[in-house]
């Protein structure tokens, strides 16, 4: 059986990543017209770069920061119209290993309970480092765990098991699935956006897995100023807040609180010997405008360069 995919590749001012994502979906089988570049208005000359080595490539081209979700749903929108029974969202900094998307392809022709499926994502600049083999939704610190996040690679993490979500640098989607739930909340911005559509998916019905013979490479957070970066901290904080009210229970509120916010004072403290102090800092600002009803935007994240 075959499955047509349709990749979307969503760049803001990402460098010379989006080149090497691009030649990981081609190396993969993915046609290039059949993958959807979109440029959230990068001024960096990535948008060239990509346009110079793969003129076919289907590309919006925005006049502003959408954002991950929105820019997102602009690629899954057309290639959802075009025809394409499956779309694999891509971080512009991952990179498919050799045979990736023939081991996503499988397991979701194989088993038509899954819907949702992604790589074990491994560290691009540490390949023997995991990032993570999905995640499972906590309600503690960030809401949620990446399985395997900072442990070195193995066999534990090289099989197919069921997740509560697949984190969107590498996710494939089955067309029903957004038939059914909708697109991506483009109101986060920037993440969590994963999760809360995973979350979605799986009040369908839908099965959720990393496929964990299959990797990918990651340079996480590579556009938002890395792992803890202020920018992704304040996004994050916002974000969570904004989750709990979609999702959460009193149960589910008491255990954030509990995990994640009271506990920040003690993490700024030791934040103050890492030099992340900044960024605790960043994170409290953001679950405060969250509570306030504030939102992410391309505004505030340019705030927090």
């Amino acid at each position: 059986m075959s499955l047509r995919i349709a990749a979307i590749v969503v760049n803001w001012n990402g460098g010379p990543e989006n080149v090497e994502c691009l030649r990981s979906l081609v190396r993969e089988g993915i046609e290039p017209d059949w993958i959807y570049f979109v440029d959230n208005a990068s001024t960096d000359g990535s948008l060239e770069a990509v346009l110079s080595e793969f003129p076919t490539v289907q590309v919006v081209v925005n006049d502003e920061n959408l954002g991950y979700g929105d820019g997102n749903n602009q690629g899954i929108d057309l290639a959802l119209q075009r025809g394409a029974e499956a779309c694999l969202l891509v971080n512009n900094d991952a990179e498919l290993v050799e045979g990736c998307l023939d081991l996503l392809r499988a397991a979701i022709l194989e088993d038509p309970k899954l819907a949702i499926v992604g790589p074990r994502v491994l560290y691009k600049d540490f390949p023997e480092m995991v990032w993570a083999a999905g995640g499972y939704l906590t309600f503690r610190q960030n809401l949620s765990t990446l399985i395997g996040h900072r442990s070195p690679d193995g066999p534990m993490y090289r099989k197919t098991v069921p997740v509560d979500y697949v984190i969107g640098a590498v996710m494939l989607v089955r067309r029903e699935v957004f038939e059914r739930i909708g697109l991506l909340d483009g109101t986060f911005f920037a993440y969590h956006e994963d999760l809360d559509f995973c979350v979605r998916a799986s009040y369908e019905g839908f099965g959720i897995a990393c496929v964990g013979e299959a990797s990918a490479f990651h340079k996480a957070g590579h556009s938002t100023g890395g792992g803890y970066s202020a920018r992704r901290k304040y996004m994050i904080g916002v974000n969570s807040i904004w989750f709990l009210r979609r999702h959460g229970t009193l149960t589910r509120w008491l255990r954030f609180i509990l995990f994640d916010v009271v506990t920040l004072p003690a993490v700024w403290l030791i934040g103050l010997f890492q030099g992340r102090s900044g960024a605790v800092v960043a994170k409290a600002a953001g679950i405060l405008d969250g509570l306030r009803g504030k939102r992410v935007t391309s505004d505030s994240v340019n705030e927090r360069d």
